[in-house]
């Protein structure tokens, strides 16, 4: 496989990652309201709950993401320079990639994972007995 192709496929993944981080708490909060049982699933959860803490653990040590690592190392052996060439590449990094300074998003991400962890005591797991 090309390093192109391997840097489009994990921006694609970055993506998604970021699309379960966030959408899940809406969908957590509805789900609440409807009475959804999956919302209270204990993989979903702390598989959420996981997600975000990596998240904020990494930024808290000041280290950058690693998907975003290993999507650049691959674009300059491709002999990119940008955060890629296509039109999906392009739009996916503008959604993920904010001018901002650091700081920011240590707040945002740890805001967020406060958020996060909120809800496991305002919509709880629900674990199975037996």
């Amino acid at each position: 496989m090309s390093p192109l192709f391997l840097a489009n496929l994990i921006l694609v993944t970055h993506v998604a990652f970021v699309a379960f981080v966030v959408l899940a708490v809406p969908l957590i909060l509805v789900g609440k309201w409807r009475g959804w049982a999956w919302v209270h699933a204990p993989l979903f959860r702390i598989g959420h709950f996981a997600a975000i803490g990596f998240v904020v653990v990494n930024t808290l040590m000041g280290e950058m993401c690693p998907l975003t690592i290993w999507e650049n190392d691959l674009r300059q052996q491709a002999g990119q320079t940008g955060n890629g060439e296509s039109f999906i590449a392009y739009w996916f990094s503008r959604v993920l990639f904010w001018d901002l300074p650091s700081w920011a998003f240590t707040v945002a991400y740890t805001a967020f994972g406060a958020l996060v962890l909120a809800l496991l005591w305002i919509v709880p797991v629900r674990w199975r007995k037996g």
